[in-house]
């Protein structure tokens, strides 16, 4: 189902990876995303950034609960193949923060532990300045995906 176009909307973010068995563990075992689309492309557009006509390309799409918006591409360069950079876990500019609501983040928390990922901060709670005033209050974890980005998973308390 497409969401009406009276104004533009953020409906997917792709992200390289580098390794596409992983990181399809990662969205579906920790985040809890399902496959919506998953096939090999060749490409021949001149779109992306480094692409060149012929170079082929695995991209899968993972959904959450939503049919349309907050979708996560993964896309692995298949042809040429490309050796890509030791993952770093910094934030710097160019990389982003990736915001998750969970309603258990202490399952969250064990599933990532349980699938080796990287935890930046174990489970916490704090309370934030509420956009409408007042409070919220959260439990957090924060934890990378095994391509290095950074995962802020919070349960409103």
């Amino acid at each position: 189902m497409e969401m009406p176009l009276d104004e533009p909307f953020l409906k997917r973010t792709t992200i390289r990876v580098r390794d596409m068995d992983k990181a399809i563990a990662f969205y579906e075992g920790v985040i809890g995303m399902t496959q919506y689309y998953n096939n090999e492309v060749l490409l021949d557009r001149h779109f992306l950034p480094g692409e060149k006509p012929g170079d082929k390309i695995h991209l899968v799409i993972m959904k959450g609960q939503d049919p349309v918006i907050g979708m996560i591409g993964l896309l692995k360069w298949l042809d040429p193949p490309q050796s890509p950079p030791p993952v770093s876990y910094d934030f710097d500019f160019g990389q982003p923060v990736f915001v998750v609501q969970c309603p258990d983040a202490q399952a969250l928390y064990e599933k990532a532990k349980a699938l080796g990922c990287k935890i930046r901060s174990a489970l916490t709670e704090t309370e934030y300045p509420a956009a409408a005033g007042g409070t919220v209050k959260v439990r957090s974890v924060g934890l990378f995906d095994p391509d290095g980005h950074f995962f802020e998973c919070n349960q409103r308390l």
